[in-house]
């Protein structure tokens, strides 16, 4: 088995070859477009090439088959500022065959070794974590649009080259035609009709002011609860938000204002993996009015919320519970949809967890993050977020003002 080195001379067909070749007759297996996995290895497309670097890799047979592929990425900002210094791969496909996967594995390694890194982290994405994230443990299902499936031996390949695991991510599903506690949403009401909060949908045509609003509410609120967070930038959303806008449905993304300053969001969008179910990873030109044929009409019957957050200093305002009744009934208003998917919130959020429980959220799926670290005598530390604090949060606005 040898490796080849992904390059404009060999094209990138083969990398995604890779996938369907290992999916053939799986069918909970849905291919990504092809088109957002490139957008990821694009500099022009990933801000996350401002201050990175990434390569990836196809593996051959001895007949010259390809038959497994792998990502490696590094930030080098937080090669910088994490001790251990981090980077990551992403996109493993293998065949269950540990001396395949160690293959890869070592060329990972020995890559972002050298420049710097001193941890990795797997199965992730070079860029934003709500999507391309996690190993699927538990809940071999289709899954959502940016939740990652695999193979059930990944875990296996993973673990037996040294992998342990740093997270879990837990997806839980809301099924429509369960009501929502009756006390939840009369609590809900009676913040939404005292007035103290406004509450607004996203709205295409003023985007820059609900991309600004969106980014502060996310410097805000993650830089004071994630250790590792790194800031977001107008630009970097923005582009995701135009990449998106095809899919997005205004009144499924909502935000909560205090005397107009913004203070929670809930983002959610239509489930399209339903819709790319049928298209094998190739949206041809000619297909496209199709494609949004079908993301128009009743063909999706579920969304997916990717995140939901309220900045520190409101997050015992309860204004969650309106922002989740403006979404739900919104979805509500279309009886096509049947159900939500709450994905995902890691094992060391709590809180998160009680809400997606309160409203009647089922756990159904389990990604896991893995690390592995380059010295195999270092201490392994799992991931807890203790070092979240408002210290990050109060640097974050310094440097934004």
């Amino acid at each position: 088995m040898t490796l080849q080195e992904i390059s404009a001379a060999i094209g990138t067909r083969v990398f995604h070859d890779v996938a369907r070749s290992i999916y053939a007759g799986d069918p909970n297996w849905i291919a990504p477009l092809d088109m957002e996995v490139e957008a990821v290895f694009d500099p022009k497309k990933n801000a996350s090439f401002d201050h990175g670097e990434a390569v990836r890799w196809v593996l051959r047979d001895g007949g010259g088959r390809a038959v497994g592929r792998i990502g490696a990425f590094v930030d080098f900002e937080k090669v910088k500022r994490k001790n251990p210094a981090e980077g990551g791969v992403g996109f493993f496909e293998c065949p269950d065959d540990p001396a395949a996967a160690a293959l890869m594995l070592d060329a990972a390694r020995d890559w972002l070794a050298a420049r710097g890194v001193q941890a990795i982290d797997a199965s992730v994405n070079f860029g934003a974590n709500f999507s391309n994230w996690g190993v699927l443990v538990e809940g071999f299902m289709p899954q959502g649009y940016g939740m990652p499936y695999n193979k059930p031996y990944y875990r296996t390949l993973l673990e037996g080259y040294g992998f342990q695991e740093y997270f879990r991510q837990f997806s839980y599903h809301k099924d429509l035609a369960e009501p929502f506690p009756e006390r939840m949403v009369k609590f809900a009401e009676h913040i939404i009709k005292k007035g103290t909060y406004a509450f607004r949908p996203y709205d295409k045509k003023h985007s820059t002011r609900f991309i600004a609003d969106l980014v502060e509410i996310l410097n805000r609120t993650w830089a004071d609860y994630m250790e590792d967070y790194q800031p977001v930038s107008a630009a970097e959303i923005g582009r995701i938000i135009k990449a998106a806008e095809p899919i997005i449905v205004e009144d499924f993304v909502w935000f909560a204002y205090k005397d107009e300053q913004p203070i929670g969001v809930v983002v959610t969008f239509p489930d399209i993996n339903q819709v790319l179910a049928k298209f094998n990873g190739r949206l041809h030109w000619w297909q496209t009015l199709t494609f949004l044929r079908m993301v128009k009409g009743k063909t999706i019957t579920r969304n997916r919320v990717l995140l939901a957050g309220v900045v520190p200093e409101f997050q015992n305002s309860s204004v969650i519970g309106p922002l989740f009744l403006h979404f739900v009934r919104a979805v509500q208003s279309r009886p096509h949809y049947k159900e939500i998917e709450l994905s995902w919130v890691g094992d060391y959020n709590p809180r998160m967890r009680k809400i997606y429980e309160q409203i009647g959220g089922i756990h159904k799926k389990t990604h896991v993050t893995y690390r592995y670290l380059l010295d195999r005598s270092r201490p392994f530390v799992r991931f807890t977020n203790e070092g979240g604090n408002s210290a990050l949060r109060k640097d974050v606005v310094g440097k934004e003002g």
